[in-house]
């Protein structure tokens, strides 16, 4: 148990120093010990802040999941909930029961960093063309280092996407991932990458059925 413990903390710390431009899965481990069936009714819950935010990667996600005979719900549907508020963890086993959800896929943001850096003008010349004169070099060179330079905002996330059986009173943990570092710079765009990197890798493990689309 030590020993998969300790792979599993390596591959999250390669996972964090490894940053790269859109969400892959560095992280992907299905419950061996799990022996329920397939899932009919599913609850797709955006553990986030941002309302907007949310709302866009459960619809994304329901869209994606849905399949013949295989439903899936967004939590704002049934739990509304302003900026910065928190779920109550009694009325979501509410809606669990009264909903008959068999299954919740839950998605939250394990880092989130914003860095601004200032980029200075790129001189990028060719010497050889106007060195051999003073005023050519002059008029080459002067206008590129007196132009501004500007600040670059770099935005990088994590996130971490469970699957849950809810069978067993508490849930159990049907399949777990866990993205490298990515640019989130691009909201939108990162939540559709997401979305199909998640229901790619749920099909693969045999978690929801392929899509026939």
């Amino acid at each position: 148990m030590r020993k998969i413990s300790a792979l599993l903390l390596a591959v999250l710390a390669s996972a964090v120093i490894g940053a790269g431009g859109s969400p892959k899965l560095a992280l992907s481990w299905k419950n061996p010990n799990y022996s329920g069936g397939t899932f009919q009714n599913i609850l797709v819950l955006a553990i986030s802040g941002k309302a907007a935010n949310r709302a866009e990667f459960e619809d994304e996600l329901v869209a994606a999941i849905t399949r013949p005979g295989e439903t899936a719900a967004p939590s704002y549907e049934f739990l509304p909930r302003p900026d910065a508020t928190p779920i109550d963890k009694s009325d979501l086993r509410w809606v669990v029961r009264k909903q008959k959800f068999d299954g919740i896929v839950t998605a939250l943001v394990t880092k989130n960093t914003t860095k601004t850096n200032y980029v200075p003008p790129d001189v990028g010349y060719e010497p050889v063309a106007y060195y051999s004169t003073f005023y050519g070099y002059y008029d080459a060179l002067v206008p590129v280092v007196y132009s501004p330079g500007y600040m670059e905002t770099e935005k990088r996330a994590q996130v971490e996407v469970n699957f849950y059986s809810t069978a067993k009173p508490d849930g159990e943990l049907v399949w777990t991932g866990t993205t490298n570092v990515f640019d989130s710079g691009s909201v939108m765009k990162v939540i559709k990458d997401l979305v199909k990197l998640v229901t790619r890798e749920l099909e693969k493990q045999n978690v929801i059925a392929p899509s026939s689309r």
